[in-house]
């Protein structure tokens, strides 16, 4: 009987969707995370339930051609990268195979990946910069959290994150030296400095350093030391965070240094980019995933384009250039605030029209409007990691709608929402189950990856659906 700390010898039979190993004993799948396929591995058993075992990787003892070694110092210690073990081309490979087998367990489709787009740089990619702040052994540590955990990580660099990475790191620590200034401890709520987070709009840095209280001291003498490290143009702005709660940002946000924001360009739309704005974390890959929607809707004159779950309105004024109209849905009013603003700088204000709301309300009513005007109507879904509300699959059913994207970063949920679209599954009175009968309602035309974190499990899929006629 396999035991907690156990350590055994087992060969890798398959990989899981979270890129860990797979090993088959008594009956029992085992997880071991940072091994690969066909690999001997020694292996320490950390916890075992009636069906898993879950299990920590002490030794490679035969490797894989497609293991490579690591270049970042904490990996398998922090909890931000899964694949940097695995060759690149081979990282594209088990994104594929775990869409395509999520896609098969959990609602019965056979459709292979069409395209896998990978990224330009497999490193330094990312725009985007958050790191907790904490106390390791009565020290300040800036990092990331471990797997599964609030214990911090310290770090000195980021590989996957930009090149001003490391400075961010070193402007903070020399700060809270000269201040004397702790990090948060988020069992006691006591320390001073929070997060520090840091977003990229065309190498101008927009820094906001979360504090625990109403105020700290030395802001300026921040603003001189984050000049010593960084060469970019950049602004500071404080958010107060005194909450017991893991959200990032207080309410409060008040600036110190340099201009409230600065502009973008994706695709022939010029965006603003301020404190609390939204963004991809991947430019390269984002204007590649936005030109294949821009594309694959192909919008003309006649067409209405809606473009649900729209944020802060990018691809909806990207949709808009060529349709007759593009209508936006968001439920938080000030991402609509500002995709009005970005539909006005780009002369698009009389062919885009926004609702706030909750989608799943909303888009019905749209829907049936649209229709009901006799317009060409196509839809595009980028829900949150938890999908689609049913009400939203059952509104574009209803509604025959004749093309849907769905654009998701959760194979899982998107899986379960293809399922009800497709009609390989239904509603019952048990929740969603298998489909037993032939009917199928839409058509899966091209299911294609955007790698839009390299070095992590994570994959952003597009999928292409039409209505079908045979029904």
């Amino acid at each position: 009987m396999i035991k907690k700390n156990d350590v055994k010898t087992g060969k890798i039979i398959s990989i899981g969707n979270n890129g860990e190993g797979i090993i088959k004993d008594e009956d029992k799948v085992i997880f071991v995370p940072f091994a690969l396929l066909g690999e001997v591995v020694e292996y320490k058993v950390l916890k075992v339930t009636s069906k898993c075992v879950f299990a920590k990787l002490l030794k490679v003892t035969e490797k894989s051609r497609d293991r490579v070694t690591p270049p970042c110092e904490v990996f398998c210690k922090c909890g931000g990268c899964q694949l940097q073990h695995v060759l690149y081309e081979k990282q594209l490979l088990l994104k594929k195979q775990s869409v395509e087998n999520t896609l098969k367990k959990v609602a019965f489709i056979d459709n292979q990946v069409t395209d896998v787009v990978g990224c330009d740089n497999e490193f330094r990619y990312r725009n985007k910069l958050q790191l907790p702040i904490s106390n390791v052994d009565d020290n300040l540590a800036v990092g990331f959290y471990a797997e599964n955990s609030h214990r911090v990580v310290e770090i000195d660099d980021c590989l996957i994150n930009a090149d001003w990475t490391r400075g961010i790191i070193q402007s903070v620590k020399q700060y809270a030296k000269e201040f004397n200034l702790k990090g948060y401890d988020q069992f006691t709520r006591k320390g001073d400095l929070r997060e520090i987070t840091v977003r990229e709009v065309k190498g101008n840095l927009i820094i906001t350093l979360v504090i625990n209280k109403k105020k700290v001291d030395g802001m300026q003498r921040f603003v001189d030391i984050l000049r010593l490290y960084l060469p970019n143009k950049f602004s500071l702005f404080v958010n107060v965070n005194t909450t017991n709660s893991n959200v990032i940002y207080g309410d409060e946000f008040y600036k110190v240094y340099g201009d409230n924001e600065y502009y973008g360009e994706m695709l022939s739309i010029k965006f603003p980019m301020s404190v609390q704005s939204f963004m991809q974390v991947n430019d390269n890959i984002c204007e590649k995933l936005y030109s294949h929607v821009e594309k694959t809707v192909n919008a003309d004159c006649q067409s209405v384009v809606i473009d649900a779950y729209s944020g802060a309105g990018l691809m909806t004024s990207i949709l808009a250039k060529n349709a007759k109209k593009a209508i936006g849905i968001e439920i938080i009013p000030q991402a609509v605030e500002l995709s009005n603003k970005l539909a006005e700088s780009n002369g698009l204000k009389s062919k885009i029209v926004n609702y706030t709301g909750k989608c799943e309300e909303i888009l019905p009513k749209v829907l049936e409007k649209e229709v009901v005007n006799g317009e060409r109507v196509t839809v595009v879904l980028d829900p949150p990691r938890k999908g689609c509300d049913l009400s939203v699959i059952q509104s574009l059913i209803e509604n025959n709608i004749d093309n849907v994207i769905y654009v998701s970063c959760n194979p899982a949920t998107l899986a379960r929402d293809l399922g009800v679209l497709t009609g390989s599954l239904v509603v019952g009175n048990n929740g969603i189950v298998k489909n037993e009968s032939d009917k199928r309602l839409y058509k899966v035309n091209s299911i294609t990856l955007f790698d839009m974190f390299p070095q992590t499990k994570h994959v952003e899929s597009v999928v292409c659906l039409t209505r079908r006629l045979d029904n």
